[in-house]
């Protein structure tokens, strides 16, 4: 069972990470160690050359790591990334972004998660990225 629900992390979104909020980002799915995030398509998304932009897929991915770790260790504000890297695979079509993230391996102080990013409507990932979140000791 996850220990955060996706209508408390959609909160957390709209309370606490206003840049994710403004350009739509949110959840929908939450499970034991894995989330699905959207970040819906837009024009400002795309960079000179007709693509999404990297910054783009690189938030959603992390947001969606954030979910993931959150959905094994609860409500912990002060996880945050210490890693992220980002292979750009495919170029996304002008639709919603997808990123489905999934915890690899969660210890006392680092969880390592794994991303495939894709464009809605598309099973071929866009993107693929690994992670790392540091949690805090326990009390801070």
């Amino acid at each position: 069972m996850s220990a955060i629900t996706v209508k408390r992390f959609n909160e957390i979104i709209a309370d606490e990470l206003p840049w994710a909020h403004e350009i739509g980002m949110r959840a929908d799915s939450i499970g034991a160690g894995t989330a699905v995030l959207r970040l819906p398509f837009a024009g400002k998304m795309v960079r000179p050359g007709g693509t999404v932009s990297g910054p783009f897929m690189m938030a959603l991915a992390d947001a969606a790591m954030y979910a993931a770790v959150l959905s094994v260790i609860g409500e912990v504000q002060l996880a945050v990334t210490t890693n992220l890297n980002i292979n750009f695979l495919h170029r996304p079509s002008p639709a919603d972004l997808l990123a489905e993230a999934s915890v690899l391996k969660a210890g006392k102080r680092l969880v390592v998660c794994d991303v495939h990013v894709h464009s809605d409507g598309h099973d071929a990932p866009v993107a693929h990225v690994t992670g790392t979140y540091s949690v805090p000791p326990s009390g801070k």
